[in-house]
């Protein structure tokens, strides 16, 4: 990688580690996940995000593993769940030791070429999980198969507050100490809802795609729904749990696939990601702006302006005209802006602008458009709401792409004549005009 590419990507990254420290993110990883040869850098990349001060909660599963050990022969299933007998039992609760000690291990590998030299990460694990019995179902007893009763929250957000990170194996514990086996899917959810995460995060060995094959990059619960059918029934189980995680108060969930090495930093640091996340609503980028936001546009307006392509706004001027203004947010990064000034039936848009990291940033993030698209349609139905009939631009270097959105060129003396008399000859701005309605 080149230097200036290397510097715009970490450039491009540094909002969201700012934006991700701090924050609970609660991994699982899939049984196919221990197996896969990418597990040790998965590892590395979880280590890095403990590093930037993100705060984790691992859950692994064991499915793949247990079918090995138990084979076919001794595997009951009821509606995709496993009868759990005492001999089975007791043989789970053997395989998750091991899978334990194999990720403690992994995180506590400092050799000199290794991303782990000389950091320093406690791994904790314990009874978090309080779990009773599924009981008799459809008349099927199922034995020590359990579900989540309790998480306990408060000692789960000690350990994690006093810089630990745990690793929680698909084991509960009941109140008399008897060992219940739990899906680990379901247990990532719960753990994510009671603890009140930020993001529930599902290392996979797929993506949800269209018809297409084309990626997907945001659903919601309820359009979730409508894809389930299309995978198997462990994937299906997997995109339920993202839901039922959203659906209970995390903000979002985030399904990677975990063969692809760096897919999780790509997902969680870059602009466009490269899994697929589930929201409670959809993305509505654009917004009004308040005072809170001016350094975001300062961000985005600067290089343009440094470039003259905009005109150069002061701070203090920003401050004062933010009730003017709208931005597109993303992940709670100020991408773009525009502004609306009216003079009587008329309005000047301007500032129009989009960061460089998402100049490219897909239709499915914007509601169907680009960034740019998506703020000229926000900004025209405020103009019409405000009452305005018509908007006009001056632009030197973007008269193109004003012109692909319906703008139409015109003469200064169409201007409002306030407007006239400041405009700057020796910018000798292009004239642009569009009626709305």
């Amino acid at each position: 990688m080149a230097a200036n590419d290397y510097a715009r990507w970490f450039r491009g990254s540094t909002p969201y580690i700012s934006a991700h420290r701090n924050k609970t993110f609660v991994i699982l990883l899939t049984s196919e996940v221990l197996e896969h040869v990418n597990l040790t850098n998965i590892i590395h990349d979880l280590a890095l995000l403990h590093v930037l001060g993100v705060k984790l909660v691992l859950v692994h599963g064991a499915r793949a593993q247990i079918e090995q050990r138990l084979g076919g022969k001794a595997s009951k299933f009821h509606n995709d769940r496993r009868i759990t007998d005492a001999d089975a039992i007791a043989t789970i609760a053997e395989i998750n030791g091991g899978i334990r000690t194999t990720l403690e291990a992994l995180f506590s590998t400092g050799l000199p070429n290794s991303p782990l030299h000389n950091v320093d990460i406690p791994v904790i694990s314990g009874n978090f999980v309080i779990a009773q019995p599924v009981g008799i179902v459809d008349g099927i007893d199922h034995l020590f198969t359990g579900e989540v009763r309790k998480v306990e929250k408060a000692r789960v957000r000690t350990t994690l507050d006093a810089g630990g990170l745990l690793v929680q194996s698909p084991i509960g514990f009941s109140n008399s100490g008897q060992a219940f086996n739990l899906s680990a899917e379901i247990l990532a959810a719960e753990i994510a809802i009671q603890i009140k995460a930020d993001k529930l995060i599902v290392l996979d060995d797929f993506i949800v795609t269209n018809k297409a094959d084309e990626r997907v990059s945001t659903f919601t619960p309820t359009t979730l729904e409508q894809v389930k059918l299309d995978h198997s029934t462990e994937r299906g189980r997997r995109l339920a749990a993202m839901s039922q995680a959203v659906r209970g108060g995390v903000s979002k969930s985030h399904l990677i696939n975990f063969e692809d090495d760096g897919a999780l930093l790509a997902e969680l640091f870059t602009a466009d990601g490269i899994g697929t996340q589930v929201l409670e609503r959809a993305p509505q980028p654009i917004r009004r702006a308040n005072v809170q936001d001016v350094a975001g546009i300062i961000e985005v307006i600067r290089p343009l302006e440094e470039r003259g392509i905009l005109v150069r706004r002061e701070r203090d001027r920003l401050e004062q005209e933010i009730e003017n203004f709208l931005v597109a947010e993303l992940d709670g990064i100020i991408v773009g802006c525009c502004a609306i000034y009216p003079y009587d039936d008329h309005g000047e848009l301007a500032c129009v602008a989009v960061h460089e990291n998402y100049r490219a940033q897909t239709a499915q993030t914007t509601g169907g458009n680009g960034i740019g698209k998506s703020l000229l349609i926000a900004a025209e139905a405020q103009a019409v709401q405000n009452g305005l009939t018509q908007l006009f631009v001056l632009t030197t270097q973007t008269q193109e792409w004003f012109k692909e959105q319906g703008f139409e060129p015109a003469s200064i003396d169409t201007l409002p004549e306030s407007k006239q008399s400041l405009y700057n000859w020796q910018r000798n701005s292009a004239v642009l005009t569009k009626p709305i309605s």
